[in-house]
């Protein structure tokens, strides 16, 4: 049963709340119900919690404090409720500069505390405290360290490209594993256990694939760690809802999941180095991009990585992809490096390209597109340049830019390989059946937040009476596939035969290009866009998705519609089942 302090007031502001999840073990959660950051992970919009964790032996030891976004409300509920300095210990699962501020508030009321973190986190954390003497001990694989009434603390190091200081925590007192960034998701709510876990299924799986599946390597080497450790009671997870009820399934999907990534017939190599972070989120949403479209990614941070690794993916990918920031005007000297192995190691029909973030010139961008195109590249997309930070609508013309690489990449391996003899086989024959299954056609229009969408589409289907809904299908690759997700809105217009939106929306959309542009629309109550010369449109909000091989099936409910004109419904015939 968990004791819970929740806020008895309805407002939706920051707040903190507490629970005991385990013997002499709190929970703190940060919670914010507006989206946090501009980072692909957050883009679903539902909120999220940083969850902090204080365990009260003789000794006591604070896991996790949030960023700065919270430190202001998080230390007021922490000296509610311990005297500070009383604290011997702050557990670091990961640092950055964000959560330097709380570090920082922290120190200045208990200088006395020793940080416990792997090494590459207490390099950072001296350099982000230069000249300030602080108490550190670095943990390896497999180190304890005993806080008495028997939580004795095991420390796992879980390295990887996007958080190579990463570092879980098991307390064999209370089986509870601490995994910081490992089995989240993005999402506010009173619900701190996962009851009913299926419900989170869908976050699970975005966070999953914005964070993780581009170090999939990495994710199942920490899985076969888990899996060495005594009996484990829940995951104490770093965002959302702590991991208990459906953790046996979740563990199981992660590995799936990641052997999936793993034995993609194409694969990218992702090479970046980030500053401030701006160009580690641009990188994110590439990832995000070659994923969702069936790609499999190495992600390769240069500031962590040897040139044996780089020189060692690039030779084995199908494309690579190299990001720098500007620092002085020129890229850093590790992306030099890299940039060196690949001029030395990639042949020339492997598929570039390049991006980056600058604050004010972006002469590294430069330096990396000339070289490469001098060597005789070719690019699959055109350098994509983002000052400072970006933002959703650049985030989101990024991962289109992705998904045309990811394209033109399978284009270019089909091109090199000879096609088969038509042999008339029953696969043939299938895929002309299947091409006899007909669908109307119409224009799903998407919106969020700043960010429009398109597709042509002619796998609809009406779905249910009451309510009324309808389903679509829509391919990974699509870019308004990151729109669809539970609780977005669109608009379904559907087509007149005949009429030449067929043609407007066949055409190719440059990344970021106005998909409505030169039309005549009118917005829905949903906000998304009404062709109003189609034959008739619907208002609908998703409710539900299920994950078909290639595609994502959509149940949309119907909020609202009506017959715009006369006319035919247009109807979509192919010859092949195959393609569209």
């Amino acid at each position: 049963m968990l004791a819970t302090t929740t806020p008895t007031t309805s407002t939706k502001a920051k707040d903190v709340q507490v629970s005991i999840v385990g013997e002499d073990t709190k929970i703190l959660r940060s919670r914010t119900w507006d989206r946090l950051k501009f980072e692909v992970e957050y883009s679903l919009q539902k909120g999220t919690t940083a969850n902090s964790y204080l365990i009260e032996g003789e000794k006591m030891a604070l896991l996790d404090p949030p960023g700065e976004s919270f430190t202001k409300n998080y230390l007021k509920t922490l000296q509610d409720r311990i005297d500070l300095e009383r604290l011997d210990y702050v557990i670091l699962g990961h640092f950055n500069a964000n959560r330097g501020a709380s570090i920082k508030a922290l120190l200045e009321i208990a200088p006395q505390i020793t940080f416990i973190c792997s090494n590459p986190a207490a390099l950072a954390l001296r350099e982000s405290f230069e000249g300030q003497e602080l108490k550190i001990t670095v943990v390896r694989g497999e180190d304890t360290l005993d806080l008495g009434s028997g939580h004795e603390l095991q420390f796992i190091t879980t390295p990887t490209p996007r958080w190579p200081d990463g570092l879980m925590t098991y307390d064999r007192q209370t089986q509870i594993l601490f995994t910081d960034k490992f089995f989240g998701a993005h999402l506010c709510g009173n619900q701190i256990l996962d009851e009913g876990w299926s419900i989170y299924s869908e976050d699970r799986r975005f966070y999953y694939d914005c964070l993780h599946a581009a170090q999939s390597k990495q994710v199942l080497s920490t899985l076969d760690k888990i899996a060495e450790l005594p009996a484990v009671k829940f995951y104490a997870t770093g965002h959302g809802p702590l991991v208990r009820y459906g953790m046996k399934e979740l563990t199981n999907l992660y590995r799936k999941w990641s052997v999936e990534q793993n034995t993609k017939d194409l694969n990218v190599a992702l090479i970046y180095a980030s500053a401030y972070g701006n160009t580690a989120t641009i990188a994110g949403a590439i990832a995000k991009g070659l994923t969702k479209s069936g790609v499999g990614v190495e992600l390769i941070n240069c500031e962590v990585s040897q040139s044996e690794e780089v020189e060692e993916a690039v030779k084995k990918c199908d494309g690579f992809i190299i990001g720098s920031p500007t620092l002085g005007g020129h890229a850093p000297t590790q992306i030099q490096t890299a940039l060196g192995v690949v001029l030395k190691s990639a042949s020339k029909n492997k598929l570039a390209a390049v991006f980056g973030s600058f604050g004010w010139s972006g002469e590294a961008i430069d330096f990396l597109e000339t070289k490469l195109k001098d060597a005789g590249y070719t690019f699959g997309f055109e350098p994509i340049r983002v000052k400072f930070t970006p933002t959703d609508a650049t985030l989101q013309e990024t991962k289109e830019a992705a998904i045309d690489y990811a394209q033109t990449l399978r284009k270019s391996q089909k091109l090199r390989t000879p096609k088969a003899a038509a042999s008339g086989s029953a696969s043939d024959r299938t895929a002309q059946a299947m091409g006899r299954v007909v669908g109307s056609l119409g224009v799903m229009s998407v919106k969020r937040g700043e960010i429009t969408g398109a597709m042509l589409a002619s796998w609809i289907s009406q779905a249910t009476f009451n309510p009324p809904g309808i389903t679509v299908a829509v391919a990974k690759d699509r870019a308004v596939e990151s729109l669809t997700h539970t609780g977005d809105k669109f608009v379904l217009n559907i087509l007149i035969e005949g009429n030449s939106l067929r043609k407007h929306f066949m055409k190719n959309f440059a990344p970021g290009q106005d998909r409505f542009e030169g039309l005549n629309i009118a917005e829905a109550q949903n906000g998304c866009y009404i062709l109003k010369d189609c034959l008739a449109y619907l208002e609908c909000t998703v409710e539900n998705r299920m994950e078909c091989g290639d595609h994502w099936l959509v149940y949309a409910a119907i909020d609202n519609g009506a017959v715009l004109n006369e006319g035919l419904t247009a109807v979509h015939y192919r010859k092949s089942g195959s393609y569209y």
